[in-house]
């Protein structure tokens, strides 16, 4: 290895790898996957149209059925849509494509909210872009102004804008929005949707209203994360372009015809997991901010962002009872916890668990 370590990039030596925990705890509400499994029926109708795959050839290079039937999903044409292995793959291909320096000599800019999803800026760096972060206002609201002055000041190829937020759960405002959109005529703003099914909304028609935006979404949460689909609608012109950066066959054929089976004939089996997540939402959401100490932040994704008396301590009082979460290093999110929405036992054991812990902890709050 310590000959090879001249040939590493440069980003490398700043960063570290994205470890999801290996072995999940017995209740796992930590990833934002959607806690139930579907259907035994539609798992049989999906199992019969994968045996019939040709598994011995390289699955269709354009993906052009799923394709197809996600444009009738989202109101795109097919032609508008990258596909990519999750949300991940195709943020790698944009920035791959928009990587021309603004400055000669510099780096090209990512500009985004903070806190927000972790891989715009683990991708950046190891992309070879220099990411901005913006703080967002109290209350995880968009700092127009801030925002402005950032993309005025540095020039971004990129900007990302994720409502519903990872990991605040709020939706920001379509003025807010479209105020950032409007601040960055010389950038691509990629609006991410990954959670608006829980939303109940989507800004998929922003790509006709403006030519500088992008919108990008997934199949991850809503019932089909191991698939890995996800996908950006983009001007025509422009994915022509992006995808010269796509490896080629780099959606499997299975996945490829799972999706489009439960984009078409399956479905009201999605749409079914969705309203379910969102109605188990609301009676969480009620009942952890009834817990002494706790203070849930509105959520429109398929989790909730609560703020304890010690984030460490808690974490690790969860773990010790099975109970899997997400914590963050960021300092605004110190004594904060990020928990999935899970199934109604799974939610009830971690009350049960938050329960036993907040007593045990009481006295921490007073001398906060």
């Amino acid at each position: 290895m310590s000959a090879l370590e001249g040939l590493l990039g440069e980003a490398l030596g700043d960063l570290a790898a994205y470890h999801p925990p290996a072995e999940p705890l017995p209740t796992k509400l930590d990833a934002n996957e959607s806690p139930w499994a579907l259907p035994d029926d539609v798992r049989d109708d999906l199992a019969e149209r994968v045996r019939a795959l040709p598994l011995h050839r390289y699955p269709d290079p354009y993906a052009a059925r799923l394709r197809a039937a996600l444009a009738t999903r989202v109101g795109a044409t097919p032609d508008e849509l990258l596909l990519g292995a999750g949300s991940d793959e195709v943020i790698g291909v944009l920035l791959r494509a928009l990587d021309r320096p603004r400055a000669p000599g510099g780096k090209p800019v990512v500009i985004a909210p903070t806190p927000s999803f972790v891989m715009y800026d683990l991708t950046s760096r190891v992309q070879g872009f220099e990411p901005v972060f913006v703080p967002l206002a109290d209350g995880w609201g968009l700092d127009v102004d801030a925002m402005r002055a950032a993309i005025e000041a540095r020039a971004p190829n990129v900007v990302f804008l994720a409502t519903p937020n990872n990991p605040t759960g709020n939706a920001f405002g379509d003025d807010a929005l479209a105020a950032v959109v409007e601040a960055a005529p010389r950038s691509l703003v990629v609006i991410d949707e990954a959670y608006a099914p829980f939303a109940g909304r989507s800004l998929s028609g922003w790509v006709d209203r403006y030519p500088n935006v992008a919108v990008m979404g997934t199949l991850s949460k809503v019932g089909l994360a191991a698939l890995r689909v996800g996908w950006l609608r983009v001007a025509a012109d422009l994915r022509a372009e992006l995808d010269k950066c796509r490896p080629p066959y780099n959606l499997p054929a299975p996945s490829q015809v799972m999706a489009e089976a439960l984009l078409t004939t399956h479905a009201a089996a999605l749409d079914d997991q969705v309203a379910r997540i969102v109605a188990e939402r609301e009676r969480l959401a009620a009942a952890l901010d009834a817990l002494p100490g706790l203070a849930v932040s509105p959520s429109r994704a398929n989790f909730l962002l609560v703020q304890v008396p010690d984030g460490a301590r808690w974490h690790e009082a969860l773990r010790a009872a099975g109970v899997q979460v997400r914590r963050f290093g960021d300092p605004r999110l110190a004594n904060a916890l990020r928990i999935t929405v899970g199934r109604p036992e799974e939610n009830d054991r971690l009350l049960e668990a938050l329960s036993a812990l907040s007593p045990a902890i009481e006295p921490t709050i007073e001398s906060l």
